[in-house]
């Protein structure tokens, strides 16, 4: 990344005071910059540092006065954090889709087509009668099975496995170590007590803009597909189970597990070490904290759900409280029964 301070206020609409031609190679905290560096200032809090900071520019707010002389350049623009995101956006970019060519050893099957501007990094592995967009990444070590689909523009982290007959769409990440169409967990309890492995036909589907974590498996169906809808980002860890749909725009952090069949609505917020048991309905927008367990359907939208069992949010709050007192209870009821007594 090479652009000058002009280049940048240009691409976020704003303002310059200060030097406009100083060069920009990298982005900082702004307590840590240094020349050459571009940070961004919207905690007021952290307002001393732009003080002393050594970064080349620093984005601001535009409602922001300085109370003392900076010597970086300052870009005012309606949000600092917001236009930091988009420049950090660019820089990812930048990052992500320089890539360009095929390293080797690398192989692609029979009837495989492959799009142009396309990465494939070392020891990679596409199989036979896949379809492989515009400038998609698929870097070392990364396997895609037979029949696979990948959209534009879309990038398969080293060591992530999409295996078999699942379907990647434009704009996707799959970051290392996730698999994709893994075997759904399913087996048939037998009269002697064994169990027999039910046979697992169908796929996963990741529509665009879904953005998978390190580590996070998702099964395939057993039949029909497993369905992760558009702009839906899952961190790392996270265990999804066959035939699951989440909707569009939900997001949801490490270690969550959703049994099978279950379905969740747009835009939910799932913290960490959520447990969905299978087959459950969960309704738009219902947000469950870290921990908690749910075992039934979610009916409302906007629902707001913790514990375990999870139950409403405030009720669950109320309940922690007295639960915290108890100790304290008990021992004013055991000097009630002892006044009792006497």
């Amino acid at each position: 990344m090479k652009f000058t301070v002009k280049q940048i206020a240009t691409l976020l609409g704003g303002e310059i005071a200060g030097n406009d031609s100083l060069p920009i190679t990298g982005l900082a905290k702004i307590e840590e910059g240094k020349p050459g560096d571009i940070s961004f200032l919207s905690n007021l809090k952290y307002e001393p540092f732009l003080y002393t900071t050594q970064a080349s520019a620093v984005i601001v707010d535009q409602s922001f006065q300085p109370k003392k002389p900076v010597s970086s350049a300052l870009i005012f623009v309606e949000n600092a954090y917001s236009a930091f995101t988009q420049l950090l956006e660019e820089y990812y970019k930048q990052l992500s889709f320089s890539r360009v060519g095929v390293e080797q050893p690398s192989y692609v099957g029979d009837g495989t087509t492959v799009g142009e501007r396309i990465y494939r990094g070392a020891f990679s592995y596409i199989g036979t009668n896949c379809t492989i967009g515009e400038n998609v990444k698929i870097y070392p070590h990364a396997y895609v099975g037979n029949n696979v689909r990948i959209g534009d523009n879309s990038i398969i982290h080293p060591g992530a496995r999409v295996l078999d007959n699942c379907i990647i769409g434009q704009h996707c990440v799959v970051h290392p170590n996730a698999v994709i169409g893994s075997e759904g967990f399913g087996f048939a309890p037998q009269p002697d007590g064994t169990y027999k492995t039910i046979p697992q036909l169908g796929n996963v589907i990741l529509e665009d803009f879904v953005n998978v974590g390190s580590g996070t498996t998702i099964d395939c169906a057993t039949m029909g597909s497993t369905i992760i809808r558009k702009g839906v980002k899952l961190d790392n860890l996270i265990q999804i189970g066959h035939n699951v749909d989440i909707g569009e725009n939900t997001v949801i952090a490490a270690q969550t597990g959703i049994s099978g069949s279950t379905k969740l609505g747009k835009n939910c917020v799932i913290a960490g070490q959520v447990g969905f048991s299978g087959h459950l309905t969960i309704a738009n927008g219902t947000k469950v904290g870290a921990q908690s367990g749910v075992g039934k359907n979610v009916v409302e939208e906007g629902t707001s759900l913790n514990s375990s069992p999870a139950f409403g949010l405030k009720e669950s709050m109320r309940s922690l409280a007295i639960f915290r007192k108890l100790p304290a209870l008990e021992q004013r009821l055991s000097n009630l029964e002892k006044k009792n007594e006497n």
